[in-house]
């Protein structure tokens, strides 16, 4: 949140210097005067990579800032740079009246996958397992936001029967226990024995041989998800991070 708040505040220091850029005035069509081309875009960037590839420039939500959709090393990321083509922002974009993180939305649409290419046999199913919008969770059973996350999934299935979540045992390296007790909760595929992590319990030694959990890790690596929480929505958008019921809900319905 903290993190958020300093990018409001760059981007108001680019409002208020506005005037100082002479179009702020009335009415006036900044764009027209200041337009931005993929190569334009590409020298300004080159800097930070020679092997930049711009794939798409728009007219952000933000009057006086132009979003710089870009590849570098095989990953899709997005940048703002304003009108004069002096400054560069790479924070968060806030919509404040509607609390939406619009950086995080253009994000996920420009890094969507094809869930049909995450395998779901090992998967927990929180929810109805006929429901029409399948949302895959990756998830770790010492991770406190998961455990958080887990609660408001509760509150969405009991709710919806259209949405049921599938769970992947995604263990980051910096919880000890996670690798074991996740290959205790997929040998017998149990969201009791998750549950119970996320309570802290103790949880039995794993009871087979699976090689499940590696996979996953590896998967979560080949599709850019370095931290739990993270979600993979029925259109193959991509969120990493808490969310409550309403803002889960809103995610799946959202088209």
């Amino acid at each position: 949140m903290k993190k958020q708040w300093l990018s409001v505040a760059v981007i108001l220091m680019v409002f208020l210097s506005a005037d100082a850029y002479g179009f702020s005035q009335k009415g006036q069509n900044c764009s027209k005067c200041h337009s931005l081309k993929k190569e334009e875009a590409r020298s300004l960037l080159k800097s930070f990579d020679p092997n930049i590839k711009i794939l798409d420039i728009r007219t952000g939500p933000a009057k006086y800032l132009r979003e710089v959709d870009f590849e570098a090393n095989g990953k899709k990321g997005l940048v703002y740079i304003d009108l004069p083509k002096k400054h560069l922002f790479t924070g968060n974009l806030i919509d404040i009246q509607g609390k939406n993180n619009l950086t995080q939305n253009r994000l996920a649409e420009i890094n969507k996958i094809n869930p049909s290419q995450i395998p779901l046999q090992d998967a927990l199913i929180l929810g109805n397992k006929n429901a029409k919008q399948k949302v895959i969770v990756f998830s770790d059973p010492e991770c406190p936001y998961c455990a958080k996350l887990h609660q408001e999934m509760q509150k969405v299935v009991k709710e919806r029967i259209d949405i049921a979540f599938y769970i992947k045992m995604f263990p980051l390296k910096i919880h000890r226990g996670a690798y074991d007790k996740a290959k205790a909760i997929v040998c017998e595929k149990s969201l009791k024995l998750l549950e119970d992590a996320y309570n802290k319990k103790t949880l039995p030694a794993p009871k087979c041989t699976t090689s499940v959990v590696d996979e996953t890790m590896k998967l979560a690596e080949k599709l850019g998800i370095t931290g739990d929480p993270a979600m993979v929505l029925p259109d193959g958008r991509i969120f990493v991070g808490f969310k409550d019921a309403d803002a889960l809900k809103a995610l799946v319905d959202k088209k």
